[in-house]
C-alpha cells in the first residue's frame, strides 16, 4: 500500500489534526466490519460537518486515491472494508437529529445517528422510526441507507428503502446534491431510491430525511414453540396465507437457542426444534382478533405451546434474544459466517433440509435465526478462523446455501448487500450484460468508480489478477450448475 504523507496533512487542514489516523497500529482496528474480510486503509478520517466530507472526497480526488464509508461497522458483507486502501470516512461525529417534524411525521438526521436512538427520540412524540435491523443499537443510519437495511418487522413496514424521503450525498468530484425531499413522490427518476442500497458505490450520504410512523397503541407478542422447523415453516405460510400479516414472524432453531440460553436464562425452551416469534399490532381491538386467530393458526400447524408476553418487560426479553441471537454464537464457536440468502416462504421448509444436509456434508455447524415471515435467511456457519483451511471452507459452504436460495427462486440478499462476501456468485443471478447496464448506473454517479470499489461485482481489488476473477467465476457456476450465467 502506497503511503502518501502529503495528503495526511491535507485532509487535517480539512478536519483538524486530531481527526485523521494514519498509523498503521491505529489502522487495525478499522481493517474489518461485521463480515469475515480484512483490509487495513491508507487512512480513517472523522469529519463532523457536511462541508468536511465534501472537502475530503476533493481531496481523495485530487490525490486519485479510493473512499470507502464507514457507520458503525456492523456491516455483514465487507462493505466498509477498504478493500483497495484508500481513505475511509468514518461518520461516527455526524450523529445529530437536526429535526424532528411531528406535524408531518419526518425527521432529518445525520448519518452518523444510531437506528435505535433515532426511534427513541421519534417514541417521545408518539411516533416510530420502524426498520429495526437486529444491530439496532449500534448501526447507523448511514449504514443502513447503504445496505438498504431490514429488520423484523420489514414483513409488515417494509425495509430502509420504504422509509427515507430525501438524501444529501457528496459525490466523488466534492459536489453535493439532493436526491428526493421532504415527501414520498417526487418528479422524475427516483435517485433517492437507487442510491439506498447502493452499498456506498455512489457516494456517501452526508443528512437522510426520513418518515416516521405513529407509534401502535397496542402490541401482542407471541412465541410459539415447535418440535421442529418444517412445523414451524408451515405455521409461517399459513399465517400469511389466511391474508394476515403480523408486523414480525421471527424463527430461532434449537441450536441458536442452545446459545442465547448459555448466556442468560432468556425463558427459550431449551428442548424446542425452534421458536417462533410472531408480534401483531394496532388498535386493541383489532389485536385481539387478529392475535386470536394467528394463534388459533400456530396451535393447528402443530405448535406444542403457545404463550405471549403479558408485560413490556416480558415482550423486551424475548426481543433482546432474538436479536441478541448472533452474539451470543459466540458461546458455541469463536467465529461465524452469516449467510444473508432469500427464499420464496411456501418453500423455507426444503430450503433449510437442505441447509442442514449442507451442515452435516461439511460437517460444520450452522445455526439459524431470521426473517421467517419474508424469507430472509441468516445461516450462520460457526468455526475458529485458527484453524488452517476454516475460512475457505466455510466460504464454500455459504456458496452451497446461496445457490439452494437461488434454485428454489429466491436471492443473494435480503438486507445485509452484496459487498465483497457474495460478489462472486452473482452470476448466479446475473448475466454479463445485466451486471454492465448495473456498472452504467453506477458510473453515472461515480465515473472513476472511486467510491467503494472491488464491491458487488465480480473482480477488482482483493481478486488479485484477471486469471484469479475466472476462478472465482467458474467457483461460482460450478456451485450453479451448466444453467448459470456467465
Amino acid at each position: 500500500m502506497v503511503r502518501k504523507p502529503s495528503i495526511f496533512k491535507k485532509l487535517e487542514t480539512v478536519v483538524g489534526k486530531g481527526y485523521v489516523i494514519s498509523h498503521p497500529d491505529d489502522l487495525l482496528v478499522f481493517e474489518y466490519d461485521g463480515s469475515i474480510d480484512k483490509a487495513v486503509p491508507q487512512a480513517v478520517v472523522f469529519p463532523v460537518s457536511m462541508e468536511e466530507v465534501r472537502r475530503v472526497v476533493a481531496v481523495a480526488q485530487e490525490f486519485d486515491v479510493a473512499v470507502v464509508g464507514r457507520g458503525s461497522g456492523t456491516g455483514l458483507s465487507g462493505g466498509a472494508i477498504a478493500s483497495a486502501g484508500g481513505l475511509q470516512v468514518a461518520l461516527t461525529r455526524m450523529n445529530r437529529i437536526l429535526e424532528m417534524d411531528v406535524e408531518n411525521r419526518l425527521a432529518v438526521v445525520e448519518p452518523g445517528v444510531i437506528n435505535l436512538q433515532l426511534d427513541e427520540a421519534a417514541r417521545k412524540h408518539g411516533l416510530r422510526y420502524a426498520p429495526d435491523p437486529s444491530s439496532q443499537r449500534a448501526c447507523s443510519i448511514g449504514g443502513n441507507v447503504a445496505e438498504n437495511a431490514g429488520g423484523p418487522h420489514c414483513l409488515a413496514y417494509g425495509v430502509t428503502s420504504n422509509h427515507v424521503l430525501g438524501l444529501e450525498v457528496a459525490l466523488e468530484d466534492g459536489s453535493v446534491t439532493w436526491l428526493g425531499g421532504r415527501t414520498r413522490e417526487t418528479v422524475g427518476y427516483d435517485l433517492r431510491g437507487v442510491f439506498v442500497g447502493s452499498e456506498g458505490t455512489f457516494g456517501i450520504a452526508t443528512k437522510a430525511v426520513v418518515r416516521l410512523l405513529a407509534a401502535p397503541p397496542s402490541i401482542k407478542t407471541y412465541m410459539a414453540v415447535f418440535r421442529d422447523i418444517e412445523s414451524a415453516c408451515e405455521a409461517v405460510s399459513s399465517v400469511i396465507g389466511k391474508g394476515m400479516v403480523p408486523a414480525a414472524m421471527e424463527m430461532i432453531d434449537a441450536l441458536t437457542i442452545k446459545a442465547v440460553q448459555n448466556l442468560h436464562d432468556m425463558g427459550l425452551p431449551k428442548d424446542a426444534g425452534c421458536v417462533l416469534l410472531v408480534e401483531v399490532e394496532g388498535l386493541r381491538e383489532e389485536v385481539e382478533e387478529m392475535g386470536g386467530e394467528v394463534e388459533g393458526v400456530l396451535r393447528k400447524s402443530g405448535s406444542r405451546e403457545v404463550r405471549w408476553a403479558e408485560s413490556a418487560a416480558e415482550r423486551e426479553r424475548l426481543w433482546r434474544a432474538r436479536k441478541g441471537a448472533l452474539g451470543a454464537l459466540g458461546s458455541l464457536a469463536p467465529n461465524y459466517y452469516l449467510v444473508d440468502g432469500v427464499a420464496p416462504r411456501t418453500k423455507l421448509a426444503s430450503v433449510l433440509r437442505q441447509v442442514s444436509e449442507i451442515s452435516e456434508r461439511y460437517k460444520t455447524p450452522i445455526a439459524n435465526v431470521f426473517h421467517a415471515g419474508d424469507g430472509n435467511l441468516h445461516p450462520c456457519i460457526l468455526f475458529d478462523e485458527r484453524e488452517a483451511g476454516s475460512v475457505e471452507r466455510v466460504i464454500e459452504v455459504g456458496g452451497e446455501i446461496l445457490k439452494v436460495c437461488v434454485e428454489a427462486g429466491g436471492s443473494l440478499s435480503g438486507e445485509h448487500g452484496i459487498g465483497l462476501e457474495k460478489k462472486a456468485y452473482m452470476p448466479l443471478v446475473f448475466s454479463e450484460e445485466d451486471m454492465s447496464v448495473m456498472r452504467l448506473v453506477r458510473e453515472g454517479f461515480s465515473p472513476s468508480g472511486r467510491f467503494n470499489p472491488g464491491k458487488i461485482f465480480p473482480g477488482g481489488p482483493m481478486d488479485g489478477d484477471d486469471i484469479d476473477v475466472r476462478a472465482m467465476q467458474k467457483r461460482a457456476v460450478s456451485v450453479a450448475g451448466p444453467g448459470a450465467h456467465v
